[in-house]
């Protein structure tokens, strides 16, 4: 991994300390009101506290430019399932519109144009969502495989990495045929690009790694397939 020293940072941009500080600002260009007003739209129709929302992206480091884009955050998975769902109703109403340039965006639905500039909303973890903790966990990668199935559980496939509990394994290939207590209960995407590509009930095709994670402190042990491991250009997932 390519990463940064701690004696190497200077500052750390939090999505929600930044849309605190633009609430602050006695100067507001265009974008950075645009902004404000876009999310005051978004809690009032949805319900969600403000506090719950913050901004990413060059509004957040203050080097947006007259055409930048709208990027907000939204914090929790359930907060995130009703900003989605009051996108829907917004855009029904033609107080939004969607943009998608391909089939995953159509999937995700997370971009839109709002006044005809674009916007982008994703979700971070809230801290009592975050489940693990740094050492517990031993990965051991197996082998490649490729396999549709079906989306069981969708509760954490809006983060990154985004998370599926999935049912349902069909191998695709004889390579990725795998016995009983071989078969993955999650698929795992590092890549931004796949996550909230389907939802629950709904059936994907994978490409990715089979791993086996072991709990260093209960024994316990499961299989996942992660994409995005670096060792494939193949690794994808495909909604169907």
């Amino acid at each position: 991994m390519i990463i940064a020293t701690l004696g190497s940072i200077k500052d750390v941009y939090v999505p929600s300390d930044c849309l605190l500080s633009l609430t602050k600002l006695r100067r507001k260009d265009i974008l950075r009101q645009l902004t404000l007003d876009f999310i005051e739209l978004l809690s009032s129709e949805s319900g969600i506290d403000h506090e719950d929302f913050g901004v990413h992206g060059s509004v957040a480091l203050n080097m947006h430019s007259a055409k930048s884009d709208i990027d907000i955050v939204v914090y929790g998975s359930r907060n995130f399932r009703v900003l989605e769902r009051t996108v829907d109703k917004l855009v029904a109403r033609r107080v939004l519109s969607y943009q998608f340039n391909n089939r995953m965006d159509a999937a995700r639905k997370f971009k839109g144009k709002y006044h005809d500039r674009i916007f982008m909303y994703n979700a971070i973890r809230k801290p009592e969502e975050i489940k693990t903790r740094y050492g517990t966990l031993k990965y051991s990668p197996i082998s490649p495989v490729r396999f549709t199935c079906s989306v069981k559980n969708d509760d954490e496939a809006m983060f990154r990495p985004a998370t599926y509990e999935i049912q349902d394994y069909q191998p695709i290939d004889s390579l990725s045929s795998l016995s009983s207590d071989e078969i993955p209960e999650l698929v795992v995407s590092m890549i931004g690009c796949y996550r909230n590509v389907a939802k629950r009930g709904e059936r994907m095709k994978v490409c990715g790694m089979l791993e086996q994670v072991e709990n260093l402190e209960s024994g316990k042990t499961l299989r996942q397939v992660v994409i995005g491991t670096g060792t494939s250009e193949e690794e994808h997932i495909w909604p169907l």
